[in-house]
């Protein structure tokens, strides 16, 4: 049974949202909605039912048709011992299974590589905590057992987990430090965008800046708050776009590896020892060559 509580007021339709939530389609929460398997504060609604703030909704979905298939996959692992991994995400691999992708991802190579990882998050996210983009590297931390993993999700919800990306932006940044403070929730002309809407969640970005080149700016950025594409939105909302994304910014790319954006450095309270931990990575090869690109231009 998996439940939900609506957060903001979005007007959107029950089918989107539960399918936005939960990565099952749009056509089998349909047929949830339509065989009654689905409540909205203990009733049954119709797909077009207009989900409010608070509105608590529940429904029951067993995938039948696909299973997580270990992969065998060469994982940088940063780190590990009986309770946590900390891996060093490359470019380009997507963090667990949706719909029409089931194979390929970082879920399938901690499957095969480990029967052993929490399962709170279900078989499709073994050991899951928090997540990146397919395009964003670096460091995620992943849980090897449900204990662990609840102490971890409670960090994260208590803004404990710290951390610091590196990204390239279009322009130059004339302040050395910066926050943006805008509230991110779903674009209403394109729902599979995220966008600065009054009606979203509170975000807040902090940013320092780095270095100067003639065409565009290096930046340390700090999240207080985990939202989805967080930076590449706040980036963009102020003008200042990452570097290559090809969803965000009316920028051309410059190749097919995405924002050059990177998960440089996490920090967070061990789970079991209650020691704090550091961890930090290089830049990938693909950042480096785009930014050696830049560095060049005179």
């Amino acid at each position: 049974m998996q439940k939900f509580k609506v957060e903001i007021n979005d007007d959107m339709r029950l089918d989107n949202y539960l399918s936005l939530k939960s990565d099952v389609s749009r056509s089998k929460i349909q047929s949830l909605i339509k065989d009654g398997n689905v409540l909205v504060n203990g009733k049954k609604e119709k797909s077009s039912y207009k989900v409010r703030l608070d509105d608590e909704i529940e429904f029951e979905y067993v995938e039948t048709e696909n299973h997580l298939e270990p992969e065998k996959m060469d994982l940088d692992i940063v780190y590990e011992d009986n309770d946590i991994l900390v891996i060093n995400k490359p470019n380009g691999l997507v963090v667990h299974p949706a719909p029409g992708n089931y194979n390929h991802t970082l879920a399938n190579a901690l499957s095969y590589y480990s029967n052993e990882l929490s399962n709170i998050n279900g078989e499709f996210r073994p050991g899951i905590v928090h997540r990146i983009d397919a395009f964003t590297t670096g460091l995620l931390v992943i849980a090897k057992n449900n204990k662990a993993h609840e102490f971890l999700a409670t960090e994260l919800a208590s803004k404990n987990i710290k951390r610091t990306y590196e990204a390239l932006v279009w322009g130059v940044i004339k302040e050395d430090t910066g926050t943006i403070d805008a509230p991110i929730g779903r674009d209403p002309k394109d729902r599979k965008k995220m966008a600065v809407v009054a009606s979203g969640k509170k975000a807040v970005t902090n940013f320092k800046v780095l270095d100067r080149y003639k065409r565009t700016t290096l930046l340390e950025i700090k999240l207080e708050t985990g939202r989805t594409h967080q930076i590449r939105v706040h980036m963009n909302y102020i003008n200042h776009p990452v570097v290559n994304d090809p969803v965000y910014g009316n920028y051309s790319k410059i190749d097919e590896t995405g924002q050059v954006l990177h998960a440089k450095k996490l920090e967070f309270i061990h789970p079991t020892t209650k020691e704090k931990m550091t961890f930090t990575c290089e830049l990938p090869e693909e950042f480096k060559n785009i930014l050696e690109k830049f560095k060049a231009e005179v």
